[in-house]
């Protein structure tokens, strides 16, 4: 009842605050279009969908990748949220047909609602576009851009190919799902690492992943400590954990 009524809360102001930043906009000349933008893709809402934990919007299809991993965050306070818990945002939806704002091209007064599509037909904003200075480096260089980067944010059990996982989803769903499987397999987290070995397979994954990988890298850095005491921490703790 209590994480309800805190999730009404946050959802009211939330609502407050839209109202209250169109307003001032409206006031001050500010930019409706900024003030009514998707955190991911910075462009106005289409679709847009609220997260009922932390009352966060966005574009119902910029917060699709974030629904298909199993204990997905919010993109932008990184708060654990329940999928089943995001709703269509009516509030937000009505405001972007009640306001207009100038288009960035050719200064007409358009409903944010219709923003998108007409940015995507002015000929004064596709000019714009292609005015805009061409990305160079900093400084010259001969090396190729490298098109092999590995993935070491999320990984796919070595088991069952389920994907998508973090590393902590991927210990919970092995120790859930595959607690008595025999077979020898890579870890997917070490061989995405630079160190790592692609070939090599562990005669005892669940055992592995518990010691080495129940929580992420960044969960128990100590950023206070220097590099040099950071390295010592971390052969020592290696010397500790064979596995």
């Amino acid at each position: 009842m209590m994480a309800m009524f805190r999730s009404f809360v946050s959802a009211t102001h939330q609502l407050r605050q839209h109202q209250q930043n169109g307003a001032a906009a409206a006031a001050t000349g500010e930019s409706l279009e900024s003030q009514f933008s998707c955190p991911i893709c910075l462009e106005v809402y289409h679709k847009p969908v609220i997260i009922g934990s932390c009352a966060h919007t966005f574009c119902g299809e910029c917060l699709q990748p974030c629904l298909q991993v199993t204990s997905p965050l919010c993109p932008l306070c990184r708060m654990p949220f329940d999928p089943k818990k995001v709703d269509k945002s009516s509030s937000v939806e009505k405001q972007l047909s009640n306001y207009k704002a100038p288009c960035r091209g050719c200064s007409k007064k358009v409903s944010l609602v219709k923003m998108r599509s007409h940015i995507s037909s002015c000929a004064k904003v596709q000019e714009q576009m292609a005015n805009c200075p061409k990305f160079v480096p900093v400084v010259p260089t001969s090396q190729p851009i490298p098109s092999n980067i590995p993935n070491r944010s999320t990984f796919s059990c070595p088991f069952c190919g389920a994907r998508n996982l973090d590393q902590q989803e991927l210990v919970k769903h092995c120790m859930e799902n595959h607690r008595n499987d025999p077979n020898k397999v890579v870890c997917p987290v070490c061989s995405a690492m630079p160190w790592g070995d692609p070939s090599y397979k562990s005669s005892n994954f669940l055992q592995h992943l518990l010691h080495r990988h129940k929580f992420s890298y960044d969960t128990f850095v100590d950023y206070s400590i220097d590099e040099e005491s950071s390295l010592q921490a971390a052969m020592a703790l290696s010397c500790q954990i064979k596995c």
